[in-house]
């Protein structure tokens, strides 16, 4: 393992933030990121421990070391026809391995298609998309502690996880780094088609019993559809939390907003989609410089080439403002802002 100093950090953020760290590591196995923990400058600096850097925006230089975890591997732990138990490292990117699964004809992670960002990173947001969370097929993680390389397994019920939220975003922030994911997916499919527009690309393909791989090709074909290909231009994806509010305070906002879509969650609060709330309030496709919020989708921030992480954040919190003196919504990051 090799620790540069004063690195860009433009090709490791898919805002494409020109920013530097002071030094930077990577780390490609467990006994690397045990020698990194021990390391003093992991001790004594700043530190940040970057995956796909899908889900960051930079707002100045890091002073102190960013880490990227490249923990490669996919592992067959048992297959009995109906489960497999498949253990993966945290530095997998998630995409290549919905690939993987569905090569294999492993289903449950399928609505998750193209999601940007590592496999490590995905269970501390409990990413979802399309009716799919990760926890719908989480079995355990191994994390090492930041403070002593101590190796712990979490199971399910040890991560809390919630609406794009867990223990590692809470309780044990900054506190482990995940170094494996080990997941639970099916041979006997439970195809999802009922979330979003799914069954209706799947009736224009006149598939009437999809596989895996149809909802996995639907799913990118709509993800394509309405986000921009960070390869193409900066983003992060989605920018903000789909807010969850009271029934009563649903109902007092139709009254206005008699279009006003809502979901309801398992514990009978409604989840109304921030992109509704950013378009209403005249945000869709407005560009201010080099930055903007996507013309195809509103949740959405974008660097259209030179701009800045601070100008991005000061974009978002102008889009907070006016929701929240539209709608009376507090809109939530789901990027990490640093």
């Amino acid at each position: 393992m090799v620790i540069e100093n004063n690195i860009s950090l433009k090709g490791f953020n898919t805002f494409n933030i020109d920013v530097k760290a002071s030094y930077f590591a990577t780390f490609d196995s467990y006994e690397a990121l045990k020698k990194l923990v021990n390391h003093p400058l992991f001790k004594n600096e700043n530190r940040l421990i970057l995956g796909g850097g899908s889900n960051v925006l930079f707002t100045q230089n890091f002073d102190g070391i960013i880490a990227r975890n490249a923990i490669g591997g996919i592992e067959t732990l048992s297959d009995n026809g109906v489960i497999a138990t498949i253990k993966v490292g945290a530095g997998v990117n998630w995409h290549d391995l919905v690939v993987y699964a569905l090569a294999n004809n492993l289903g449950g992670i399928e609505n998750l298609s193209l999601i940007p960002g590592t496999v490590g990173a995905a269970p501390m947001q409990n990413i979802g998309a399309y009716g799919a969370e990760i926890k719908d097929v989480f079995v355990n993680l191994e994390a090492v502690n930041r403070q002593n390389g101590s190796l712990k397994i979490f199971d399910h019920q040890d991560c809390q996880f919630g609406y794009r939220n867990s223990i590692f975003k809470s309780e044990l922030k900054d506190k482990y780094i995940i170094s494996s994911v080990t997941l639970n997916l099916t041979r006997n499919h439970m195809i999802n088609t009922s979330y979003g527009a799914i069954e209706e690309i799947l009736k224009e393909w006149s598939i009437k019993e999809p596989t895996i791989q149809d909802v996995s090709k639907a799913v990118i074909l709509i993800r394509s559809t309405k986000l921009p290909d960070p390869k193409k231009i900066g983003t992060a994806g989605s920018f903000f939390k789909n807010p969850i509010i009271t029934l009563d305070k649903y109902y007092a906002l139709k009254k206005t907003w008699t279009s006003l879509p809502g979901y309801t969650d398992s514990e009978g609060h409604i989840k109304v989609p921030a992109a509704w709330l950013i378009e209403k309030s005249g945000w869709k496709g407005k560009r201010l410089g080099d930055i903007g919020v996507h013309e195809d989708q509103a949740l959405v921030l974008v660097n259209y080439g030179r701009g800045s992480g601070k100008e991005i954040y000061n974009l978002a919190l102008e889009v907070q403002k006016s929701i929240f003196e539209n709608f009376k919504i507090t809109l939530d990051p789901e990027v990490k802002i640093i």
